[in-house]
């Protein structure tokens, strides 16, 4: 099963529902690991490190810090970037099914953005 990151301003709506629907997931918000405030290389840099997939809404800076990373060849285990504008129990139904399907790797290198389509 994926390991998730959730960024410091991920919805924490998204978050308690994902641990509501599987409490088996692995799923941590930043701020809870003792990151709050870093930037964004940083928190990939931990993020690959750790073998976590990130969860965030910031398409404007994650995402080329994330494609810097893979241009570099260093290790970025993914990125999912998740739209605000669609219902949260569609982003939970993707990402349990995302976190359940997933192969280890699967998506090292990779910026998904969701919903899924």
């Amino acid at each position: 099963m994926l390991r998730y990151a959730a960024d410091e301003n991920f919805n924490n709506d998204i978050l308690r529902g994902l641990r509501r629907r599987d409490d088996r997931l692995d799923v941590v918000r930043v701020q809870d690991v003792g990151l709050s405030g870093i930037l964004d290389p940083i928190l990939l840099d931990w993020a690959a490190r750790e073998s976590r997939v990130i969860l965030s809404h910031d398409v404007s800076t994650m995402v080329g810090f994330a494609y810097d990373r893979v241009k570099a060849g260093q290790p970025m285990p993914g990125l999912f970037e998740v739209s605000r504008q669609i219902p949260l129990g569609e982003v939970i139904e993707d990402l349990l099914l995302l976190a359940r399907c997933s192969l280890e790797g699967e998506w090292e290198g990779q910026v998904l953005y969701l919903p899924l389509r």
